[in-house]
């Protein structure tokens, strides 16, 4: 965990990068089938409930998948093994492990992984942590 006298581990993906995926994946995360298939209500008379709602057309998919799939090689290698060190398959001494593995198995498709993965966000957020990143203030800056 975060260790104040321990610097942290390197890792290629900008830290506003990740925060912003960690935001979108929350969103993305927060989303729930429709119970209205087409709501021609106002949002101010529905409770604006809408929003939770995953209507076909909403941006926080798109936005999610073009972040992901904005980044290179070293980065996407880099988020997808943060992803796996937050769920608990290795911790900081095994991170090199972890890193050069994401590299030998990322593909494009690297990115369909990554938005299937349930709890995207906290994995990530909590990998930062391990890694000895401050997250306290992960999204301040994405909301």
């Amino acid at each position: 965990m975060e260790d104040p006298y321990r610097p942290p581990l390197p890792i290629d993906v900008d830290l506003d990068t990740i925060a912003f995926i960690i935001v979108k994946a929350r969103e993305f995360d927060a989303k729930v089938p429709p119970v209205e298939p087409d709501p021609g209500s106002n949002p101010a008379d529905d409770g604006e409930g809408a929003i939770l709602s995953d209507y076909a057309g909403d941006g926080v998919h798109d936005e999610l998948s073009a972040a992901i799939d904005s980044l290179n090689d070293d980065e996407m290698s880099d988020l997808v093994a943060l992803t796996w060190v937050g769920r608990g398959d290795y911790d900081e001494r095994s991170w090199g492990a972890a890193r050069m593995l994401a590299r030998e198995r990322h593909r494009r498709q690297s990115s369909t992984y990554l938005l299937g993965t349930p709890a995207l966000g906290d994995f990530l957020e909590e990998g930062l942590a391990v890694l000895g990143y401050p997250t306290g203030e992960i999204g301040q800056n994405h909301l």
